[in-house]
């Protein structure tokens, strides 16, 4: 019989979140978002401005940012985000939000940007001390790397998915080159072949992928990979079963933490990279405070099918549903509150 344990680990920080506020509270909003956060280990969460309208104008993301710590069960920073037509609001935005987001790849309408002279007069805006997070797949890593290189300034790479992704970040790095990424959850965990059973569950940007790229992202868990985000996306199942325009996203604050505890189970990674990849690297990289009393206890080793517990997030399913792990979160404090009790949110 495997081993049960107990483990203590600080408060967990999910670098990339999708709360959908404003304009998409029907699938998420800060308070659900939150609670979802807690239940899955996070008591720091930074989300994204991909919202309708987008977090592009201070005025825009200062109401966002205002509802969201009036709203929110745990601490929640918002990234603004950048565009061409709103460069001059980037010098105000830069004295308020810790990040910006740009969106090279898979992206529609006013957020999109268009190749390196775009980004690089958006990276000239922003300040060198407060990170560049980038939506970037295949050859717009290779020229985001360039611009590094050029203006030695540092670019966080988001859910980075592919073998020669990785492998092309791993190379900048051994450059010296200042630049991080995070791999989500869902592209360790699944493949092309889960994305078929799924049908519309299993869509999401970047797509999932060959066994042979979610084994070079494991190659690279202990060295390349800064941070597990869970990029979580939540939809309505009516949303996502729409078989003619599914918007592309999963949910995955919940099941975050589980899996990756199964993976310290299973021996593919220690404890102590765990926290590194989910506490210390994120909070590092984005310049966030400590929160004082604030941890989390799980158990490692106990297997059951997930979710073993509602979920809180507001769409109510997840691409893991049934599957067997061997982590759970069993309670969360909160500045010394306790706010979740045998896995369950107690607000």
């Amino acid at each position: 019989m495997k081993k049960i344990t107990k483990v203590i680990l600080p408060g967990l920080i999910d670098a990339h979140v999708h709360l959908r506020v404003p304009g998409g509270e029907h699938k998420e909003d800060y308070r659900s978002g939150s609670a979802a956060a807690l239940a899955g280990g996070f008591t720091h969460i930074l989300g994204m401005p991909n919202t309708q309208p987008p977090l592009l104008t201070l005025e825009c993301w200062q109401a966002a940012q205002q509802q969201a710590w009036r709203a929110s069960y745990c601490a929640v920073d918002l990234h603004c985000g950048a565009s061409m037509a709103t460069l001059t609001e980037l010098p105000a935005l830069a004295e308020r939000a810790l990040s910006l987001k740009v969106y090279l790849d898979e992206t529609y309408g006013r957020l999109a940007v268009n190749g390196c002279e775009e980004l690089r007069r958006i990276a000239q805006c922003w300040p060198k001390n407060k990170p560049i997070a980038l939506h970037a797949e295949g050859q717009s890593i290779r020229m985001a790397i360039s611009l590094a290189r050029e203006l030695r300034r540092p670019l966080h790479f988001c859910h980075v998915s592919r073998r020669e992704e990785i492998e092309w970040i791993a190379q900048a790095k051994a450059e010296g080159l200042p630049v991080t990424c995070e791999v989500t959850p869902h592209h360790l965990f699944l493949t092309q072949a889960d994305a078929e059973r799924l049908g519309t569950l299993g869509d999401m940007r970047p797509r999932l992928a060959e066994t042979r790229d979610v084994e070079a992202l494991w190659s690279h868990i202990t060295s390349t990979i800064d941070i597990i985000a869970s990029d979580h996306a939540p939809h309505t199942l009516a949303e996502k079963s729409d078989l003619t325009n599914p918007p592309p996203g999963v949910p995955g604050l919940e099941s975050t933490l589980p899996l990756m505890l199964t993976a310290v189970a299973d021996g593919r990674l220690i404890l102590e990279r765990l926290q590194e990849l989910l506490y210390f690297n994120p909070r590092r990289i984005f310049h966030l405070p400590v929160q004082e009393e604030t941890w989390v206890e799980a158990s490692l080793g106990e297997s059951y099918e997930f979710p073993c517990h509602p979920l809180m997030t507001k769409c109510g399913w997840t691409p893991f549903a049934g599957m067997r792990l061997r982590g759970r979160v069993l309670r969360v404090m909160v500045q010394g509150r306790q706010v979740v009790a045998d896995g369950v949110v107690i607000l």
